[in-house]
C-alpha cells in the first residue's frame, strides 16, 4: 500500500497581545483514519516543540473529514488526544474542498503562548456535559466551541445561536462588548447577505473581526452553520 506524505502548514502571529501558532494539516492517505489522525497529532506536537509549546497549549481545534464517516472517526481521535486539561474549544466539519490531498481527515489547530507561565487552563463543560467543551478560559481569553441549532431555516439557526451565545457569555462572565472575533462556518451555497442582515438587526456586526467559511456538512445533519466566538474576560 502506498502512503502519501502529510501536508502541513505552520503560521506564527501576534494577537490580543499574545503569541499564537496556527497549524493546518491533512492526515496521511492510505492508512485508517484513526491511525492517520493520531500520527497527524504527533506531527503537530513535533512542530510545536521547537517553539516552546505543546499540545497542552491548544486553545482551539477544528476537525475536517472528507465525508461524514471521516469526520466522525477523526473527531474520536481528537477526543482521545485532547483530553483532561488539554481540552480546547472545538468544532468539526465535512468539506471535500478543504483537502489538497487524498487524506480522509485533517486538523486546524490554534495554540497560544500565555503571558504568564503560571496561567491556568479552565475547560468549562456544558450542563449536562457534551463530548466537546462549552468554552476554554486561558490567560484571560475565552475560546468558545462551535455552537449550532436544529431550526428549520438558516436565518432561524443564526438567531438561535446568537441567543445560545448570550447564555454562554453570561456563564463566562463576559459580554458582546468583549467579543473580538466571530467565525461563521456555513453550509456551502448559503446566502451570506441574509446572515449579515440578521447580525445587523441583532447589533452584532460591530464585532472587530467576523469571518465566513463554507463547508459541506456538520456533525448534525440538520445543522446549516456553526458559530465560533473568541472573547476576553
Amino acid at each position: 500500500m502506498q502512503y502519501v506524505q502529510i501536508i502541513m502548514e505552520t503560521k506564527l502571529f501576534s494577537w490580543l497581545g499574545r503569541e499564537f501558532v496556527e497549524i493546518c494539516g491533512e492526515a496521511q492517505a492510505g492508512a485508517s483514519v484513526e491511525t492517520a489522525m493520531a500520527d497527524l497529532f504527533q506531527k503537530f506536537a513535533n512542530a510545536l516543540t521547537p517553539l516552546g509549546l505543546s499540545l497542552d497549549d491548544t486553545v482551539r481545534i477544528r476537525v475536517f473529514g472528507r465525508d461524514r464517516q471521516g469526520r466522525t472517526d477523526a473527531t474520536q481521535v481528537r477526543s482521545k488526544t485532547l483530553s483532561g486539561s488539554r481540552r480546547a474549544a472545538s468544532s468539526s466539519f465535512i468539506s471535500q474542498e478543504w483537502f489538497d490531498s487524498a487524506g480522509a481527515g485533517g486538523l486546524e489547530l490554534l495554540a497560544m503562548r500565555s503571558l504568564s507561565s503560571g496561567a491556568q487552563r479552565r475547560p468549562v463543560d456544558f450542563e449536562p456535559p457534551r463530548n466537546y467543551l462549552c468554552y476554554l478560559e486561558y490567560d484571560s481569553v475565552l475560546f468558545f466551541s462551535g455552537f449550532t441549532s436544529e431550526a428549520v431555516t438558516l436565518e432561524q439557526q443564526v438567531r438561535d445561536v446568537l441567543i445560545t451565545l448570550d447564555g454562554a457569555f453570561a456563564k463566562a462572565k463576559t459580554d458582546w462588548s468583549r467579543v473580538v472575533k466571530l467565525s461563521l462556518l456555513l453550509q456551502r451555497g448559503s446566502n451570506t447577505d441574509s446572515v449579515k442582515q440578521i447580525l445587523t438587526q441583532a447589533k452584532r456586526l460591530a464585532v472587530p473581526e467576523i469571518g465566513f467559511t463554507f463547508v459541506d456538512g456538520f456533525a448534525g445533519e440538520k445543522y446549516l452553520l456553526e458559530i465560533e466566538a473568541t472573547a476576553t474576560v
